[in-house]
């Protein structure tokens, strides 16, 4: 049999054989990533079971029960009481030039896309972290939650846009991620539903700086730290990955015949049927298969009923619904 050539539709099929096992093999960058993620559950959990004790130091569960007492009873004047996950904690244990208390303090948002260095509204990182922590979900839905990676250091451009945006879409984020504005939905509402405390006071966050010991507030910077190693970890991960590709593209760009890409799978470990490639078509479908195809083509013949079969159709159609 003479060599198959190598065509647009073979080196694509190729590409994405070879780059879905890239993706799903156990290297150093990915084990560290899975780990980051890891991590950042037992960090969350400690994180915010500190930040409860705070806040209910500052806010005591009998003066919220009270209030919520007066709001029945008055109605909106005592409508002093809220939910929130973000919250501005502050200590005053270091000194300035003049041996004078200087106060630290910091906004820490518990929700899915709190900022990672204290900022109030979410950014970039804040979606990166949201797409690498729900990666699987995402791709299940058939989002590309490694586009900000993919994209990292190049200008906004619609195929980014348009990428992120889906996969918030399938998150379910609204708003600009705080309090007052979050009417997520979904997955991110999910994820936000454990992190809420009781605050007295209706203002935002930044105007009710919570006390905290020096102890207390570096546990929240290591929690938000290691929301960043997500990112970090998810970054590396992807960077290492897309290195790869690009070499795979060249050399299959390269290749005039489909053998020279299969070796290259097997010398990668890659076991490719050559067969299965060129039987199927770009959508996945097996049609060069003798039986397949004969089916299609007899499936494409008869089309036209006469009156007679059409009666008869109607009849058995009929006959069945009585029964």
């Amino acid at each position: 049999m003479s060599k198959i050539r190598m065509n647009t539709e073979l080196r694509n099929k190729l590409f994405n054989k070879i780059k879905h096992v890239f993706e799903n093999e156990s290297t150093q960058e990915r084990e560290d990533y899975l780990q980051a993620r890891e991590n950042v559950d037992v960090q969350y959990k400690s994180a915010f079971n500190l930040a409860t004790q705070i806040v209910e130091r500052a806010y005591p569960k009998d003066d919220v029960a009270t209030l919520r007492t007066f709001k029945k009873k008055y109605g909106s004047p005592c409508d002093v009481v809220a939910k929130d996950k973000c919250f501005y904690f502050a200590h005053n244990e270091a000194v300035d030039e003049d041996n004078e208390p200087t106060e630290t303090k910091s906004h820490f948002d518990f929700g899915l896309y709190g900022n990672h260095n204290g900022n109030e509204y979410s950014s970039e990182d804040s979606d990166h972290f949201a797409h690498a922590y729900f990666r699987e979900e995402l791709k299940e839905k058939s989002c590309n939650p490694d586009i900000i990676a993919q994209q990292s250091g190049k200008d906004s451009n619609p195929h980014k846009t348009k990428h992120v945006d889906m996969c918030n879409k399938a998150l379910g984020k609204n708003g600009n991620g705080t309090y007052q504005n979050d009417d997520s939905i979904g997955m991110a509402k999910d994820f936000n539903a454990p992190f809420y405390a009781d605050v007295i006071g209706t203002s935002y966050c930044r105007s009710r700086a919570i006390a905290c010991t020096k102890d207390e507030y570096n546990i929240f910077l290591a929690w938000r730290s290691a929301k960043a190693k997500v990112v970090s970890t998810h970054q590396t991960w992807i960077n290492s990955i897309m290195k790869q590709c690009d070499q795979l593209k060249i050399g299959l760009k390269a290749y005039r015949y489909l053998s020279e890409g299969i070796e290259l799978a097997t010398e990668l470990g890659i076991k490719v049927d050559e067969a299965e490639l060129v039987r199927t078509n770009s959508t996945g479908l097996t049609i060069y298969n003798p039986s397949n195809l004969a089916n299609m083509i007899k499936g494409m013949k008869n089309k036209n009923q006469t009156r007679e079969d059409k009666i008869k159709a109607r009849m058995e159609y009929q006959k069945q619904s009585v029964n």
